[in-house]
């Protein structure tokens, strides 16, 4: 112990008390929504979380590793953020729309994280398995709601009426994001009537 500095004595700490992996992950994601993707490195997350710059791979082994982390935070919230809505919303169709109003809303109020998630869907985070089941559980709420809908379930239609479904949500929230359109254009004050027109043409604030 007589050679460790300060700062790592405090990483074992942290380390043994579980803690250090939840801090890292909290500071990368403050570095994300503040200065985007870009800006995050180990160090820059180890430095945002006041530990030294080898503390990081205690739990993530490289940058990637840490990102498929947050990535999949972000899937869970998402999830959680889909429920939230649909335990308010009444039976039916309306299931769907609030569905899909949860995705647009999350996506538009955490768009570094948003970006994040759908960023590196292919090999950099395919081996990840917390990744994975947080995306299939994600994934679940909408073809589970769809299959709700259908009174002799086909899971082939299924299939294709949730990309459809997903395709649209994800469609729109992207196109927000990226400023090409805005609710205020629609004359919408507001988000979720927006959004809940585009998606079962009702007026606005129904």
């Amino acid at each position: 112990m007589k050679n460790q500095s300060v700062a790592d004595a405090l990483d074992e700490k942290s380390y043994h008390h579980g803690d250090l992996r939840a801090a890292l992950i909290a500071a990368a994601r403050q570095i994300l929504a503040r200065e985007g993707l870009e800006a995050m490195s180990l160090r820059a997350v180890a430095r945002a979380a006041g530990v030294s710059r080898q503390a990081p791979y205690h739990h993530f082994a490289d940058k990637n590793a840490l990102l498929a982390a947050v990535a999949a935070d972000g899937f869970r919230e998402l999830r959680a953020a889909m429920l939230s809505r649909m335990a308010g919303a009444g039976p039916g169709i309306d299931q769907l729309t609030a569905c899909g109003v949860g995705y647009v809303a999350f996506a538009v109020g955490q768009p570094a994280l948003f970006r994040l998630m759908f960023a590196f869907w292919g090999d950099d985070f395919a081996n990840d398995p917390d990744l994975a089941r947080a995306r299939v559980d994600c994934h679940a709420v909408l073809t589970g709601t769809i299959a709700a809908l259908r009174p002799n379930p086909d899971p082939r239609s299924e299939a294709y009426d949730s990309i459809g479904a997903w395709s649209t949500v994800h469609g729109l929230a992207e196109l927000i994001n990226k400023g090409v359109i805005a609710p205020r254009d629609f004359g919408a004050a507001e988000l979720e009537p927006f959004v809940r027109r585009v998606l079962r043409g009702q007026p606005h604030g129904r």
